[in-house]
């Protein structure tokens, strides 16, 4: 017996530096559409989108790393390429960094995505995927080993 599940509820990102991440993430998440439930000193957590994003003063502050155990990054999903590349024109804006521009990828047939990082350098991500992408049932899965070994590149 298995269950599918409905998506992701919700993530916390613990920030290295809470008070240098918050006015970014406002912006972010405001301009993503989602509603804040929670602003504290501690915490700070929007719903919107059938998801929920806070994020949390770290007890111990250490950078962030993308490769060591824990959250690589998170990647939020878009309606339309085109909402992909109105956020590539604010991000730096909101006080983030892009780590690359707005490209296409193999990850998914029409797979267009930004990647950025917030002031503490937590890796974040939007993408968006065209119909079903690799949920469509004529997309062959797993992908062909060459594009899973190009993806697999750090």
């Amino acid at each position: 017996m298995s269950i599918s599940i409905n998506g992701i509820a919700h993530i916390y990102i613990t920030v290295q530096d809470f008070d240098r991440a918050l006015p970014f993430y406002r912006h972010l998440l405001g301009f993503l559409e989602m509603e804040c439930l929670v602003d504290t000193s501690e915490l700070f957590y929007c719903v919107g989108g059938r998801t929920g994003v806070g994020i949390r003063r770290a007890l111990r502050p250490e950078p962030f790393d993308a490769y060591r155990a824990g959250m690589h990054h998170l990647c939020f999903r878009a309606r339309s390429r085109a909402n992909v590349d109105t956020l590539a024109g604010v991000v730096e804006g909101f006080g983030g960094r892009i780590v690359h521009a707005p490209v296409e990828d193999d990850w998914a047939p029409g797979y267009y995505s930004l990647l950025f990082e917030d002031p503490c350098g937590t890796r974040l991500e939007i993408n968006h995927v065209p119909g079903k992408g690799n949920l469509d049932p004529e997309v062959e899965l797993p992908l062909a080993a060459d594009t899973q070994a190009r993806l697999s590149v750090p």
